[in-house]
């Protein structure tokens, strides 16, 4: 229950206009908080278009909304941490909103959701596309609620969190359409079936389903013919795409070989893939095409392969290096950036130097380093020999420099040579910043932006350097 200041914030005249205006979208302001991964920022986006189509205004979230919808992340410990914090501020600062909270952490604690006073709706990760029917109930609760005297504060929370069943298909959502006309993400699939004994995400997000093919291509040159310069294909295991389809006559390879034959694809880049899914007919496709960026995220996880087995990851630290001299036979100077955690559950001084050998000598263009997390209800929350928080620190704070310093290499092989470059946003001193097609930011002055995207020769004091230190605050910030 709201108290207090809050609870006196929520006057007569506040709930009467609230009442009337939840008569009707047209004019209502809705504002989308988004924490965690790509995919949860496409899908934002998706709603907030599907919105729009009713009448709502996307706006920040300090203008007032008359809606706030908080799409959650739970695949660590600070994930969640942070959704609680976050829905608990906005039921603070907003008491006549209707307070929205969806996502993985919703999925997966919709118990602990319910239990924050002040939330109106719990909705999960399914059926998004009925978000806009979920909000006029919860108006015409309020109306209803309003005529008979009782306090909003007071009504219970309407929840659409429901289990996956094993059929689930994969839902489609509103085509993304936005003013920058630089970048867009693509969402080919859904979910994960590879169970491994860190993560929480196939609990989250249900099992690996694919998006029909048609409604891929349709929505790409949707996006080619509104002047979307580089499409970015998104998911949470894109490289299982197609394996859900009965007649298993569609993979990931096939996507992209008819992705870059649309009229228009200038950047065609791909989202993570795991290792076992970097297929050699994929590697083909990339290579033959130019349109498809040579920059590819493959998530190691672990150089010691006590640990990979421990983590069910199905690949050796030998396959891993076998698939980059593939890459790098076909795709000179690609830019290969990985995932990796440390402090797994009985993960030993011996296999954290391990590790550290392989990864090095990787030579990685980019290494997002973060701490193992403990999960409740996973198999490695209940292993022995936890590491404890301050070794997760130091070994996490030693393999970020090491990233640094192996990103720094991969640069500079660049200096002085011209690259194309896709500008997507002006900085305050008047700097244009965006992306070459192995993904180095860059930052030049405005003047030499004849159009968004241009060929420019790299510069030292152009590179933009990446800061290292977030795992070191997710640490910090964890149980």
């Amino acid at each position: 229950m709201l108290r207090g200041k809050e609870a006196k914030r929520m006057n007569k005249e506040d709930k009467q206009m609230i009442t009337e205006n939840m008569k009707n979208a047209e004019g209502l302001k809705v504002s989308f908080l988004t924490l965690g991964c790509k995919v949860n920022q496409t899908e934002s986006e998706a709603l907030s278009q599907l919105l729009a189509g009713e009448g709502y205004k996307t706006v920040q979230e300090a203008d007032s909304a008359d809606v706030i919808i908080i799409n959650t992340c739970t695949v660590t410990g600070t994930g969640s941490m942070k959704s609680r914090k976050l829905i608990r501020k906005m039921v603070k600062d907003h008491p006549g909103a209707i307070i929205a909270v969806m996502g993985c952490y919703a999925q997966l604690s919709p118990d602990e959701v319910a239990g924050i006073d002040g939330v109106g709706l719990i909705m999960g990760t399914q059926d998004r596309s009925s978000l806009l029917q979920f909000l006029r109930d919860i108006q015409d609760e309020r109306t209803a609620g309003a005529s008979a005297k009782k306090p909003a504060e007071s009504l219970k929370p309407l929840r659409k969190v429901k289990s996956f069943e094993e059929s689930v298909k994969y839902e489609e959502l509103p085509l993304i359409k936005s003013e920058s006309r630089t970048r867009a993400m693509l969402k080919i699939q859904d979910g994960c079936s590879q169970f491994c004994t860190y993560c929480i995400v196939p609990y989250t997000r249900g099992p690996s389903r694919s998006r029909d093919p048609e409604n891929v291509y349709r929505e790409a040159r949707e996006l080619l013919k509104a002047g979307y310069k580089e499409i970015v294909l998104t998911g949470i295991h894109i490289g299982a795409f197609g394996r859900d389809f009965a007649d298993k006559n569609m993979n990931l390879g096939l996507l992209v070989s008819e992705l870059v034959k649309l009229p228009g694809m200038k950047r065609l880049r791909l989202g993570s893939i795991e290792p076992m899914e970097f297929s050699l007919e994929l590697l083909e496709v990339i290579a033959a095409n130019a349109a498809v960026c040579p920059h590819f995220h493959i998530p190691l996880q672990s150089g010691s392969n006590k640990i990979l087995g421990k983590m069910n990851r199905p690949y050796t630290i030998e396959d891993y290096a076998a698939l980059l001299k593939q890459i790098r036979a076909r795709v000179p100077d690609a830019a290969i950036a990985t995932d990796i955690m440390v402090g797994f559950p009985g993960e030993t001084d011996q296999d954290y130097q391990d590790g550290l050998r392989f990864i090095e000598s990787c030579e990685f263009s980019g290494i997002h380093v973060f701490p193992y997390s403990r999960r409740p209800g996973t198999p490695a929350a209940d292993m022995p020999e936890q590491i404890p928080n301050r070794i997760k620190t130091a070994r996490v704070r030693e393999l970020i420099q090491i990233g640094q310093k192996s990103r720094r290499k991969y640069e500079r092989k660049f200096i002085g040579k011209q690259l194309e470059v896709l500008l997507e946003n002006v900085d305050q001193d008047g700097r244009a910043r965006g992306h070459t097609r192995n993904y180095l930011e860059l930052r030049i002055p405005s003047i030499l932006a004849e159009s968004n995207l241009i060929t420019y020769t790299v510069r030292e004091e152009d590179l933009v350097s990446v800061p290292g230190n977030a795992a070191s605050r997710e640490i910090n910030e964890a149980e």
